[in-house]
């Protein structure tokens, strides 16, 4: 640090007191500098404390400097795992500095990666206040926002007709007599203004997010009912009487269902409250005085399903291919999503994902009628006891249309009361998804009319489990035809017994050898179903090292295959007389990747790849054996590195890399953070004429008009919610950019053509501008509400991937305005884009 900065003088306030304090400052000014020159921040960082509460009015001459020397030292103390001393550091600095958003969003960062997010929010959130300018604050937010109050918030409180649905059958229960409420995890805090609106005397509602409990706080002090609903941060099954509630309630409200009905613990929640907190359930025949008895809404549940043929979520949970750009998958390889659900596994893992199936990319086909799967009384103990316990119940569904079987898609009907319900189904306009069960680990997909889709249901771990799914051909495999199932819209049985044993018995055929199975997350799955992604970096890949050793490239996969087929076969090892110097490759795109092996065949390279699971290392061992690839050539990078962070270095002391693999796009559809940083230090790592992929990528947006947008980024005004005032405090959350896109399918009016915003050269970086402004022409009137956008990934200047292709496993993003604009045809709009630390924004302009 420089000594230059002339110092205030403090002699001016006269006696000896002040003098040596004066002389104190000094010296420990001089101290802490030359601490900062020998780099012990934490000596450093005492002596600027000392300096700061001795002398105040010095603030803000030592304010920048004693940021950087706190944050070296919370590196520090972040490395020797000191967390109580980082916090403490932080909090004295605040206290010093109480508005000063640099450190609060500094601050807010080691929360979040400590896992704190509620209380990194509230800091993100403090720094955006103090600074609405601070992009880096911003784009924290924006990142945290999504985790603590989930898009589904959104939507669920723009669908009136839930609202209306709840609100009709809370207040009827009301007026029934149920004057004690209980609403459990009240998010907003809606259900439990219904309640007081509908007349409750006494309502408690408890939510366990930090974010959430504090934001119905503000809503229901808003609407003027803070007064008759008491807010509890906690869980329910933490509730006792008379301690957080006088005494039990007559009814319990809740909506903590998700797609699967049970995957948010409402059975768990709901025994505890009828053991705990309901008064007694009406026992039959007794006088209906709703004053004495307890009771849920929602009442009950009728889960059904239906078997679908489905590409899209097909490719996300199955590996249709064996063979990638020339590398052979072997049939013992076996790769599984994490949604498939194995009876055998420990962990608690949720067993489906989600779709809006009305929506998929490409749509379905339904290969069976929908079935009954369970009902559930959730104003029954027992039931709900007995569910957890109860052995899987074994279903048979006939097959009515021929086609692949690929899911097992659920959803439910939410009966309220006797009268009023909900549906969650496909084909109702609903804000609900269906929980979708991948089909897995079959040797043949394929049904026809007259075959039957078996499988076995249960409630375990207080999940929806739908397992063992196969499929029973009648005529040609068993000589029994009718199902195995009570359910009156299923087949009517004949011969239940049998066919009850031969289900029993059914398993699905396994070829022979040992398997290794390999879970993936779906967007890899979808990856390694990406053909052109493969072909694209085969090919550009052998250019680069063609260009390079041209010598080296003689030796292709087939040429390579051959040679160890034959030594194997003679026992001999052939001998090179002079072997020459490999080239070194190295991957380090997220997750499972098989470039690494790819790169390997293309002749003399020594690939390095930066998985981290040992199963991925393990898959990526037999696939290469299976290639006739020897493993001990790909090298596992993160084995040789001291840390992640340490990934990208030389491969050796007197060696640079020829490729270095990055990945530039996160799945969700946004560039991945500090990827020019990353970039900055890969060309430092590269032989000459060597390259990073891809060299350069190029965004295209367009405008759009989309209600369903607008409608899942934030809550339109008050009509929705039924009057109550809602929208202003929950929209303090809404990000303006939506992720995890599916352009192919988003509800939409394209508004303009697409257009190319930004360019993000990885390879020359002085073609890179930090601002630019691009013009737009309106090829048709309407409200442009969002900025859908994707991009070209250019491996060279020949050979690109789209991430809006139907193959990508990548999805797509768009900028949602905060105020729809109205355009008329042959107008132009300005948009200004700005790219700042790997964060993209666009504003538009008239």
């Amino acid at each position: 640090m420089s000594n230059s900065r002339p110092r205030p003088r403090w002699g001016a306030r006269g006696g000896s007191g002040a003098a040596g304090r004066d002389e104190l400052v000094l010296r420990s000014l001089q101290s802490a500098e030359h601490c900062l020159g020998t780099q012990d921040f934490g000596t450093a960082y005492a002596h600027y404390l000392l300096v700061l509460n001795l002398a105040p009015e010095l603030k803000d001459d030592v304010k920048e400097t004693f940021q950087y020397t706190l944050f070296r030292w919370a590196e520090e103390l972040d490395a020797l795992n000191r967390i109580q001393d980082l916090l403490g550091c932080y909090e004295q600095a605040l206290e010093l500095f109480p508005d000063d958003e640099v450190i609060c969003n500094s601050m807010g960062e080691h929360l979040f990666r400590m896992g704190f997010r509620d209380e990194a929010a509230g800091y993100f959130h403090k720094a955006v206040k103090l600074n609405p300018d601070f992009s880096d604050a911003k784009e924290n937010f924006y990142r945290v926002a999504n985790w603590l109050v989930e898009r589904w918030h959104f939507i669920m409180l723009n669908d009136s007709k839930r609202n209306m649905i709840y609100n009709a059958a809370i207040q009827k229960a009301v007026c029934l007599g149920s004057k004690s409420v209980l609403d459990i995890g009240a998010g907003t805090g809606i259900l439990s203004m219904f309640a007081k609106k509908a007349g409750a005397q006494s309502v408690y509602a408890c939510e366990l997010s930090k974010t959430m409990y504090e934001l119905a706080y503000d809503v229901v002090a808003a609407n003027k009912m803070e007064a008759g609903i008491k807010l509890l941060h906690m869980k329910s099954l933490d509730i006792e009487i008379p301690k957080h509630i006088p005494e039990r309630v007559s009814l319990v409200v809740t909506e903590t269902v998700d797609a699967g009905l049970f995957g948010e613990g409402i059975v768990e929640s709901l025994i505890h409250a009828w053991e705990n907190l309901l008064l007694q359930p009406k026992i039959k025949g007794e006088n209906d005085n709703s004053e004495k008895y307890g009771k849920v809404i929602p009442a009950s549940a009728v889960v059904f399903g239906m078997a679908v043929e489905c590409a899209e979520i097909r490719r996300h949970h199955r590996v249709g291919i064996k063979d990638i750009a020339g590398i052979h998958l072997p049939t013992n390889m076996k790769f599984q999503s994490p949604a498939y659900s194995s009876i055998d596994t420990e962990e608690t893992v949720e067993p489906y994902t989600t779709e809006k199936m009305n929506q998929v990319p490409g749509g379905y086909l339904a290969l069976t009628e929908g079935f009954e799967i369970m009902k559930v009384d959730f104003n029954n103990l027992q039931e709900l006891k007995s569910l957890a316990t109860k052995k899987p119940d074994k279903l048979g569904i006939p097959v009515i249309k021929e086609g692949i079987l690929d899911a097992i898609v659920v959803w439910f009907v939410l009966q309220l009361d006797d009268e009023h319900s909900l549906s969650t189904s496909p084909s109702e306009e609903t804000c609900w998804e269906q929980a979708v069960y991948p089909v897995q680990e079959l040797t043949d997909y394929s049904v026809k009319p007259g075959d039957h889709v078996t499988m076995e249901v249960s409630c375990q771990d207080c999940y929806l489990r739908i397992q063992s799914t196969s499929i029973l051909d009648l005529e040609h495999k068993m000589e029994v035809s009718k199902s195995c199932t009570k359910n009156k819209d299923l087949l009517s049985l004949e011969n239940e017994a049998e066919l009850c044993s031969a289900l029993a018995n059914l398993q699905t055929s396994k070829p022979d050898g040992v398997e290794q199975t390999c879970v993936l997350e779906s967007t890899e799955i979808a990856l390694l179903n990406n053909i052109p992604y493969h072909e694209g970096f085969k090919m550009a890949m052998r250019k680069v090292l063609s260009s390079l050793t041209p010598e080296k490239l003689h030796q292709v996969m087939d040429t390579h295959c051959q040679d160890n087929e034959m030594s194997s076969e003679t026992g001999q090892t052939n001998t090179i007389q002079s072997t020459p110097e490999p080239s070194y490759v190295l991957d380090v795109s997220e997750g499972f990747s098989i470039l690494p092996i790819i790169a390997g065949t293309l002749g003399q390279v020594k690939p390095y790849s930066s998985v981290e699971k040992d199963q991925h290392r393990i898959a990526l061992g037999l696939i290469s054996e299976a290639n006739h690839f020897p493993k001990e050539t790909l090298e596992f990078w993160l084995r040789h590195v001291e840390d992640e962070s340490a990934v990208l270095q030389r491969p050796k002391l007197d060696k640079l890399w020829s490729i270095i693999i990055l990945d530039v796009i996160e799945p969700s559809g946004l560039i991945q953070q500090e990827i020019m940083e990353k970039a900055a230090i890969s060309r430092c790592l590269l032989q000459p004429g060597g390259k990073i992929f891809p060299q350069y990528v190029l965004m295209f947006g367009m405008l759009v008009e989309s209600q369903t947008l607008v409608e899942e980024n934030a809550v339109q005004g008050t009509d929705r919610t039924l009057g109550l005032n809602i929208a202003p405090f929950i929209n303090q959350f809404q990000v303006p950019i939506r992720v995890f896109l599916d352009l192919s399918s988003l509800s939409c009016i394209p508004l303009s053509n697409p257009v190319e915003l930004l360019r993000l050269d990885l390879m020359t970086p002085y073609l890179n501008t930090a601002n630019r402004e691009v013009k737009v022409h309106i090829c048709k009137s309407g409200q442009v509400t969002a900025i859908p956008f994707w991009y070209h990934m250019y491996l060279d200047d020949e050979i690109w991937l789209d991430t809006a292709s139907e193959a990508s496993h990548w999805k797509q993003a768009a900028v949602v305005l905060e105020h729809p604009m109205q355009v008329e045809v042959g107008e132009e709009l300005v948009l200004s884009i700005e790219h700042h630390k790997s964060n993209v924004s666009i504003i538009v302009k008239h």
